[in-house]
């Protein structure tokens, strides 16, 4: 293939302007052409020319073909490197100078971790190891994920601090509200209700929503954050509790002789005449059960979900006018004339534990929203906080001038107590903490006796009910800042929420896995295992589960004649043998050792011990 001739070669000189004018540009895609002469015919070259224009070749010329290696040194190729894409360097070109995942303090991890690695399965099977292994893999690595999680929460607890060692109980309601934004002023207010009091109240699970019910039939439920009434009825019937149930829309009220069920436009839904002369409510939200005590001294447990009554267990103790419930494990506590406190569940027909408090009758119950301290006050004027974590032991104990007739813990242990018409509150180190009884965190004077009280969930803000009416005290520090949106969502819509009822239905906890170590039932009862596995043997005569015998496979060419396969037989019972021998010298070595004193000077005599 011919190719263009490069500028300044091979090009025909310049004759005149006018020749160099006519003659046509040539582009680079058009082939070049061999001047004519005048006259001339335009049209292709001859096969002549051509050949007297290309180079002759000698006719014993050796051609050279191609190579395909090239002449370049072979260097050898370096192996492909795994390149971290979380080491690349963005668009700026500035590398990350901390690569990897961010690191996640053990503390915050511990907070997170469910599973006890301590504790682990004896005598369990490689299959049943490895499929622990693999859960415990998966529950570390779901609380990390939580605990890194926890950096997107961006609200903090509140908390009150005084100038120049300043006693915060002396800091008084309306120099709160005078320091606080106006939001959170305005959840301070009180309703002047004289007329219908002493009152009782409740708030929901979300704390969007407030039920109060007074002595005298007065029945109210709103949203308490814009003071929107929801109903207002009046039962003509003496009120002595009042509970919202799984949501806001259900309504149970103690009334003077039976249970009734309210919806929250004041409809009565359903009158429960099984549970009469009720004096206190507790509900369950994770089992759907609605706890009654009786002036009979029933406890009876309510299943709203169908219901139907789970159990009635006789506490054989008189009047139960005392009731708590633990939110960790869902056990009911229940104070006693005695001046003890029983733990109940619907399961057993007996109390759990019996914890002897007060020399006198138990006025109040409150268990914190770990499940790990229980706070009692008796009629001996003395206010202690037990530990429940199996002790059962008094960790303080602080005694009242006039006693405290109403206990209540918030979310982040805060610890109040009703006396007379005086309020006050403890505050401890942190949420684990038990609440420090030697001096007030806040104290505050009502228009009248106190007759309920109760901390908002996820809200600084405690309620009580007195004899005057209702009463909204702003306590800094009391409450989570933070809620779980798919759990207790205060500004759920009501799509969201017929949307969350149905899935509490369907993860509802039966009544009978209620019991005071919740982790237990992650765990395999090896007393139980043990004993039905005797009874079993007992009962068959011989123990399936037990190994079969050896028996040796058939060999062809006369080696599975008799004696050989008796052989084989005794040879595996004889390595068998020595297995057993072996754990038992390593067993007994071990003993020894830890028998043993530590730091005992070798004796000649130890060669005769045996």
């Amino acid at each position: 293939m011919e190719t263009a001739p490069k500028p300044g070669k091979d090009v025909p000189p310049k004759k005149d302007k006018l020749q160099t004018k006519r003659k046509k540009p040539r582009r680079y895609w058009e082939e070049e052409t061999v001047p004519t002469t005048a006259g001339a015919s335009p049209g292709p070259p001859r096969n002549k020319k051509n050949r007297e224009l290309r180079p002759q070749r000698p006719k014993n010329a050796h051609i050279l073909k191609k190579s395909r290696i090239s002449k370049k040194p072979q260097v050898p190729k370096k192996p492909r490197e795994w390149k971290n894409p979380e080491s690349q360097s963005g668009l700026s070109g500035a590398q990350d100078p901390f690569p990897g995942p961010a690191p996640v303090p053990v503390e915050v991890v511990q907070k997170f971790c469910r599973i006890d690695k301590s504790r682990k399965l004896p005598h369990s099977k490689a299959k049943t190891r490895s499929r622990l292994e693999v859960a415990e893999a998966e529950e570390e690595e779901t609380s990390i994920k939580a605990a890194r999680s926890e950096l997107l929460l961006a609200e903090e607890p509140g908390f009150l601090e005084g100038e120049d060692g300043e006693d915060t109980a002396k800091i008084c309601q309306a120099d709160i509200v005078e320091a606080v934004d106006i939001a959170s002023a305005a959840k301070h207010f009180d309703l002047n209700l004289r007329q219908f009091g002493p009152y009782r109240l409740n708030y929901s699970r979300t704390g969007r929503h407030l039920a109060f019910g007074g002595r005298r039939g007065h029945v109210a439920a709103l949203d308490w954050v814009t003071k929107k009434l929801m109903c207002e009825i009046n039962v003509m019937e003496a009120v002595r509790d009042i509970r919202f149930l799984h949501s806001e829309a259900l309504l149970a009220v103690a009334q003077n002789r039976w249970l009734h069920i309210y919806d929250n436009q004041g409809i009565e839904l359903h009158c429960i005449r099984r549970c009469d002369r009720v004096t206190r409510l507790e509900f369950l939200p994770f089992h759907f059960l609605l706890a009654t005590a009786s002036e009979t001294g029933f406890l009876t447990y309510l299943d709203v979900s169908v219901g139907k009554i789970v159990a009635a267990l006789n506490a054989r103790a008189g009047r139960l006018d005392v009731m708590s419930q633990n939110p960790y494990n869902a056990v009911i506590h229940l104070g006693h004339s005695n001046g003890t406190v029983s733990l109940w569940s619907p399961a057993m027909k007996e109390p759990l534990a019996k914890i002897l408090c007060h020399r006198g009758g138990v006025r109040a119950v409150a268990v914190d929203s770990t499940g790990t301290y229980m706070a009692t006050s008796g009629l001996d004027h003395q206010l202690k906080i037990f530990d429940l974590r199996g002790t059962y032991q008094p960790l303080s104990t602080r005694t009242l001038p006039h006693g405290a007739g109403h206990l209540a813990f918030s979310q982040r242990g805060l610890l109040v107590a009703g006396m007379g018409d005086v309020v006050n509150i403890w505050a401890g180190q942190g949420k684990a903490s038990p609440p420090s009884l030697e001096q007030p965190y806040l104290t505050h004077r009502l228009s009248g006796p106190v007759h309920g009280l109760q901390f908002c969930p996820f809200e600084d803000v405690l309620g009580v009910g007195h004899t005057g009416g209702i009463t909204s005290m702003l306590v800094p520090g009391a409450s989570e800042p933070n809620f779980d949106g798919l759990e207790s969502n205060p500004y759920r819509s009501r799509k969201q929420r017929q949307e969350w009822e149905v899935k509490a239905l369907l993860e509802k906890v039966p009544a009978e896995l209620i019991c005071l170590d919740p982790r237990a039932l992650a765990e395999v009862d090896v007393i139980s295992l043990e004993q039905g596995k005797k009874e079993q043997i007992e009962r068959l005569g011989y123990d399936p589960q037990a190994k079969a015998p050896f028996q040796p496979k058939p060999k062809q060419k006369g080696r599975s004649s008799t004696a050989s396969l008796v052989k084989r037989k005794r040879k595996v019972m004889d390595e068998e043998h020595r297995d057993k021998v072996r754990q038992s010298l390593q067993q007994q070595h071990h003993k020894e050792a830890k028998a043993k004193p530590t730091g005992a000077r070798p004796s000649a005599l130890d060669r005769f011990v045996r």
